[in-house]
């Protein structure tokens, strides 16, 4: 007879987590309401076991109606020690965020009082802290949300911009998961039509004409998909942010630039040429769009190795890169559109990515200033131009304007017209959707049989971005990147 083993703490926690899972599920609870000092922390619990939980930190006191706010003494319900004096708030199932039995205490957030309401939450039998997204996923579980709303929820608790935060809120709503829906039981009907003609059409039950409405469908649907999947990256340079690069030649105020625009010294700035070696990064947030800027090396053929090496770096950047400010010396540029065009061209040779150009030291011009100064109102064959001085801020706020309305361009407005790709995971679940379909046409004129697989690979793939077919292989991916607690 085998000896038995003793379960170590990790694994009896493990034995406890799939015996609760067994019965219906276990209760999870955490801060909800982020780290540090504030005034007023919310702790959520969620499982069967939150009611009993409320009613064991509140001396059994009755609990307060539904979705209604209540004053109640927090208590240790091991030693009836008050903890705190706070709100609660019950939520019962299904009528919760995640459809589970719901709770909430509104305490002081101070580290001693969240210490002690969770020290006793910890004690209470059946319950135990939540893993990172475990609310969401078990919102998601129960149908509260479908994976993109998930998703913008996310998105919802880490921007930092106005846009960003417009565009999360519009896919927490749904408008996105309800746009792959509507496709998802257009390729349902579809399919259902050519499943009928392939099974009846030998009994004159179906008539002819209906496989050529299928094929109107596919069209129809092959040619929506691929103009959503052709909006320029909108939606995943919005959440993301727009990655610029500023470029140029050495010593003409590149990292002057970037310490002007992020208003602090982030960058070292010499009179020396090449100080630049490596790439500087910072985050900033433009008219409400996010810019993550970039300051690299001046471009020229370097001699030294490490120079050299920045230099191959910022090429490199640049390949990459959605917005380019191109720096130049206003001083030492030609006045005329051409020879400021054939000096860009030297600097940046085509392809580029969308350019504002930016001539510095716009306060040592003389009589050259004012031919300067109307070149940069050309326009083509320019891309926009402004004057600059990094010493004096002067032509600071028009460069604003201008990189404001690339980010707009290139960003869109994130409510209006159709919502906008925000993963890398849509992208990739769509163009396979748009291929079967592509196929499906091709398919058509051989064997029905394949045909309709065409169809109903390209359901999948559609069920696939808001997890109601094969979830299972994104979800971790997608909470684990979530905050504890939510």
């Amino acid at each position: 007879m085998a000896l038995r083993r003793p379960l170590s703490a990790a694994g009896r926690r493990w034995a406890q987590r799939l015996c609760s899972a067994a019965w219906g599920g276990d209760t999870i609870f955490a801060v909800s309401s982020g780290q540090g000092r504030c005034g007023v922390a919310v702790i959520r619990t969620s499982g069967p076991g939150s009611r009993g939980a409320l009613l064991s930190l509140t001396a059994r006191r009755p609990l307060p109606p539904p979705r209604v706010l209540a004053l109640r003494r927090i208590r240790d319900p091991d030693t009836a020690e008050p903890l705190d004096r706070g709100l609660v708030v019950w939520f019962p199932g299904p009528r919760s965020f995640t459809g589970e039995d719901c709770a909430e205490l509104h305490v002081h957030g101070g580290p001693a009082v969240l210490s002690g309401v969770l020290r006793a939450l910890g004690r209470l039998p059946g319950l135990r802290p939540a893993e990172p997204g475990e609310f969401t996923r078990r919102a998601f579980r129960r149908g509260k949300l479908d994976l993109t709303a998930a998703e913008g929820l996310g998105d919802l608790i880490r921007a930092e911009t106005e846009a960003q935060r417009r565009q999360a809120l519009r896919q927490m709503d749904g408008d996105l998961g309800r746009l792959y829906q509507r496709w998802s039981e257009t390729l349902t009907r579809a399919l259902a039509h050519l499943e009928a003609y392939i099974d009846f059409s030998e009994d004159d039950n179906v008539e002819e004409e209906v496989l050529s409405q299928v094929d109107a469908i596919v069209r129809a649907l092959e040619q929506e998909i691929g103009a959503h999947l052709q909006d320029g990256r909108r939606g995943e340079l919005l959440r993301g942010g727009v990655h610029a690069v500023i470029a140029g030649p050495p010593n003409v105020g590149k990292s002057s630039l970037l310490n002007l625009l992020c208003q602090r010294p982030a960058a070292i700035v010499s009179p020396v040429a090449g100080t630049t070696r490596d790439v500087v990064e910072v985050a900033l947030n433009v008219g409400g769009y996010p810019l993550v800027l970039s300051d690299t090396a001046g471009l020229r053929d370097a001699t030294d190795p490490v120079e050299r090496e920045g230099v191959s770096r910022a090429r490199d950047r640049l390949q990459h890169a959605d917005l380019v400010l191109a720096v130049l010396d206003a001083a030492a540029v030609p006045t005329e559109p051409d020879g400021l065009g054939a000096a860009l061209g030297a600097l940046l040779p085509p392809p580029t990515p969308p350019c504002i150009l930016v001539l510095n030291k716009a306060d040592l011009l003389r009589e050259e200033g004012g031919a300067l100064r109307e070149t940069c109102t050309r326009g083509d064959p320019l891309p926009p131009t402004t004057l600059l001085s990094c010493k004096t801020g002067e032509g600071l706020d028009h460069l604003l304007e201008l990189l404001a309305r690339q980010l707009a361009r290139l960003c869109g407005d994130p409510l209006a017209g159709s919502p906008s790709l925000t993963q890398s995971r849509h992208s990739l679940h769509l163009g396979d959707c748009a291929a079967a379909l592509a196929r499906y046409g091709r398919e058509r004129r051989r064997d029905l049989g394949l045909a309709a697989e065409r169809l109903r690979l390209a359901r999948r793939h559609l069920g696939r971005i808001t997890g109601h077919v094969g979830a299972e292989d994104v979800l971790d991916i997608i909470f684990r990147d979530f905050c504890i607690g939510k």
